[in-house]
């Protein structure tokens, strides 16, 4: 039996509307997925509450947190967070902005400035002590202590550069000279560094010439060698082994610096200023030095080879 024509129009229209909500029903979907997404793709932590404290919405990056999070900076798995808050309607919109870098870039700033200014303060008295030593070294040239002396103002002298250059920023003074030339004065240098263990130092730093800033890149060296003398140091064996040797790329040239000493314990901290695992130093020698190479446009690697590091030049 046929329906009357006004009924058909009705179905008609019925199904026209079915048709449409559906339609409505899959663009708010994919809308939704697009929020989604979009509030996925948010560097934030985020979550929306409603006004009985009921989250609604939240992104992935808001998992690290077992709680909801209040206005303000806080601190979660050694991570720093800026809390920021806002309001629609009913709801409440909480984002949690990591500024862990932030902040220790601003603490690196300060600890730098306060590093600086007592470096400053300590460099002229350490400079005359210096001097004095030399000339009772002169008067007096067998004595140990004078000796003892002077090698606890090397290290003392060392931190105060490394502290200075570290804060001032790295100004290179390139020329061409020979590698070798830089084997006799690490040789001079690394005496003053006093060491209980017996330690065999292997030198291989040819007559190539380079072009580099000597002064910057012989500290970079000592560097190198005194972390290795500690490392052999804080070892269980009684003697030790500390290599320089030198090798060449089409593109570099390249320092490797090998010790036989105790291995690193965390490699992740290696290059970060003001930390370090030895008892001696203030965990800037190797900061510095990845400084100074990377102003040259070289690199520094831990080796895969030895226990060590390598470094590239270019040429």
């Amino acid at each position: 039996m046929e329906l009357p024509k006004s009924q058909q129009e009705l179905l008609q229209n019925l199904e026209k509307l079915i048709e449409q909500t559906y339609e409505a029903e899959k663009e708010f979907i994919e809308l939704k997925n697009i929020l989604n997404g979009v509030i996925e793709f948010l560097p934030q932590a985020l979550w929306v509450v409603d006004k009985s404290g009921e989250v609604i919405v939240k992104n992935s990056k808001a998992d690290e947190f077992d709680f909801i999070p209040q206005k303000g900076e806080i601190e979660v798995n050694d991570k720093v967070f800026l809390v920021q808050t806002s309001n629609i309607k009913d709801k409440t919109i909480i984002s949690a902005t990591d500024i862990t870098e932030q902040k220790r870039n601003e603490r690196l700033i300060a600890m730098g400035q306060m590093a600086a200014h007592l470096a400053h303060e300590i460099r002229n008295p350490i400079g005359s002590i210096s001097i004095l030593l030399a000339l009772l070294k002169k008067s007096c040239p067998q004595n140990e202590m004078i000796d003892e002396m002077k090698s606890a103002i090397f290290r003392i002298e060392r931190i105060i550069k490394s502290t200075l250059l570290f804060s001032k920023g790295i100004r290179l003074n390139k020329r061409k000279f020979l590698l070798s030339s830089l084997k006799k004065e690490l040789e001079e240098n690394i005496k003053y560094y006093s060491h209980s263990k017996e330690i065999n130092f292997v030198y291989f730093l040819p007559d190539i010439e380079i072009k580099a800033d000597y002064d910057l890149l012989l500290l970079v060296l000592q560097n190198m060698i005194i972390n290795a003398i500690d490392a052999i140091e804080d070892d269980e064996k009684e003697e030790g082994l500390i290599e320089v040797l030198y090798e060449k790329t089409d593109k570099y040239h390249i320092i490797n610096i090998y010790d036989s000493g105790k291995d690193f314990e965390d490699t992740n901290i290696l290059f970060e200023p003001f930390k370090s695992t030895k008892t001696k130093g203030n965990g800037l020698g190797l900061a510095l030095s990845k400084e100074i190479i990377t102003a040259h446009e070289g690199k520094i690697e831990l080796s895969k080879e030895k226990k060590g590091f390598k470094i590239y030049l270019p040429i």
